[in-house]
């Protein structure tokens, strides 16, 4: 047993790991010190800069997003005076928006182009194909607070009722690292926002992979319109692919399968090596005129897919034969409300919008009988048919005649970097964008940097790790080192603690040697190489 004059007086134990990492990997890029350099102020040693006020929201965003005003209460419990100090007490929402009052759009617009600059340096693209998309966010703004960003407009989370602003975010296919971003309003439709910003989309691709280089950027169909396409086929050195809706190519959707083709791509292989080429997915290519020129066409097939929609059509279609069973019957009945018959076709569409179901894959007739209305359904499987032979398909439209199909088609399903970039940017714990909880629209630009920011660098994170063969997601990585504790120790007779890092687990330690570093004896320190 333990003498009690040997044991420690007092100890604390503070989150580290998380905390640790987010500031080993931004200390390469020096944002406080970037924004601060935009923006003068006079010299203030006791608070903390408007650079650091950037900073160490964050840290929070890469780490545990958390509002602004529980952010002192959240650093408290953190090791932040070790790694890098700070009067936490100054961490106020208030201080937060005086702060952050001092950036005007086009300084922020200076950051934000300087810090992607400093990203791309770290990690520079080999790329000459990049993803574009948008999305929006909602926000829980009253409808008479002034804002020219905050508009009602289709919420892709379908709160359409609540104001939203829309981000567009630029990656490149090789890094899925943000090159550009822009906020935008929330009721501008995708293909004008991508008008509206395309000389500056085109200035940074240019910028990235040089003026001489010929590059492909990869959207999907909300972009497409006449205008966009047209810009686009005025550039000499720009290629587009892009997908286009399957309701508008019927001659493409219903080509015999007989005529694909197996893809090659690392997924396809995988589904070979286990026996499963059925459901492989496959691709025909043809040509026809688009936007005016004769483009090169791809239309997949993937029976995964094909085979999850079918199955939730067979649902709605149950749910749709239950809702005419109920029509009918208050029809034939002549119940109230139901004598009306441009009103009883009415409310069948609207049942239909509602599962999301075309309106003609019934025979749908109210006609009059005997003085009485009368309902009568059949399902019209000539349609049913037609609606099936869509499952599973997707149409590609490129200018590019030079790719063969694989690559076309490989191109385009890497859309998924740029919608991953949107999927964690709504994660409720890291990134955490939305809801956005700013009532001006210099904050709602300020709060976009930070979450941008904190994409990027949790991005870095994940390629560091990819290159020390850890295939763990920078989320993952995060909860890993969030559960790293270190510890204040006072000893017996001492009067400053002495600070010890727990011993980490066998995860941990492969996140700490692929940064080059490691613990020993409770203390962290580099690895010898």
């Amino acid at each position: 047993m333990l003498k009690t004059a040997s044991m420690p007086k007092r100890i604390q134990s503070q989150e580290f790991g998380a905390l640790w990492l987010a500031h080993l990997v931004e200390s390469d890029i020096g944002i406080a010190e970037l924004i601060d350099d935009v923006i003068p102020q006079e010299p203030n040693k006791e608070k903390p800069s408007v650079g650091e006020y950037f900073l160490y929201a964050i840290y929070n965003r890469m780490i545990d997003a958390c509002s602004k005003r529980a952010m002192p209460g959240w650093y408290k419990g953190t090791a932040i005076q070790h790694i890098r100090s700070v009067d936490i007490t100054a961490l106020t929402s208030q201080l937060f928006w005086e702060n952050w009052d001092q950036v005007g759009t086009k300084q922020l617009g200076r950051i934000a182009t300087e810090f992607l600059r400093r990203i791309s340096l770290i990690e520079p693209t080999s790329s000459d194909c990049f993803m574009f998309d948008t999305t929006n966010y909602y926000t829980f703004m009253a409808s008479d607070t002034p804002s020219d960003l905050a508009k009602r407009g289709k919420n892709k989370e379908g709160r359409n009722w609540l104001r939203q602003i829309g981000v567009a975010l630029l990656v490149s296919r090789d890094k899925r690292i943000p090159i550009f971003y822009r906020e935008y309003e929330g009721n501008r439709h995708d293909s004008k926002l991508f008008l509206h910003i395309i000389n500056e989309l085109f200035e940074t691709l240019t910028s990235y992979a040089g003026e001489k280089a010929r590059i492909t950027v990869v959207f999907d169909k909300g972009m497409n319109s006449e205008e966009n396409i047209a810009e686009i086929d005025r550039q000499e050195n720009v290629n587009f692919i892009t997908t286009y809706s399957t309701y508008y190519a019927e001659d493409l959707i219903h080509v015999d399968l007989s005529r694909f083709r197996p893809v090659d791509s690392e997924k396809n292989r995988k589904l070979h090596e286990n026996d499963r080429d059925d459901d492989r997915l496959v691709a025909w290519r043809t040509q026809g005129e688009y936007w005016g020129q004769e483009r090169t066409v791809v239309v997949t097939y993937n029976p995964l897919t094909a085979t999850k929609q079918r199955y939730n059509f067979e649902k709605k279609m149950i749910r749709l034969q239950e809702i005419l069973q109920e029509f009918k019957a208050k029809v034939n009945s002549g119940a109230t409300q139901w004598r009306n018959k441009k009103k009883i076709e009415v409310r069948y569409k609207e049942a239909c919008a509602k599962l999301h179901m075309p309106s003609d894959l019934y025979q749908f007739e109210v006609y009059n009988q005997k003085n009485r209305l009368r309902l009568s359904c059949k399902k019209n499987y000539y349609r049913i048919g037609r609606h099936i032979d869509r499952f599973g398909k997707n149409v590609i439209i490129t200018d590019n005649k030079t790719w063969d199909t694989d690559e076309i088609v490989n191109a385009s399903l890497d859309r998924w970097t740029v919608e991953d970039g949107f999927r964690q940017s709504k994660d409720d714990d890291l990134v955490a964008m939305m809801p956005i909880r700013h009532w001006t629209d210099s904050k709602i630009r300020c709060h976009i940097f930070t979450c941008v920011a904190s994409l990027a660098l949790l991005r870095l994170i994940e390629i560091k790790l990819r290159q020390a063969d850890l295939t763990l997601t920078s989320k993952a990585a995060m909860k890993q080192m969030h559960r790293l504790h270190s510890c204040l120790v006072w000893g017996p007779g001492r009067k400053e603690p002495v600070r010890m890092v727990e011993e980490p687990d066998t995860i941990q330690e492969q996140i700490l040697a692929a940064f080059g570093w490691k613990v020993e004896s409770g203390v962290l320190q580099k690895s010898r190489s």
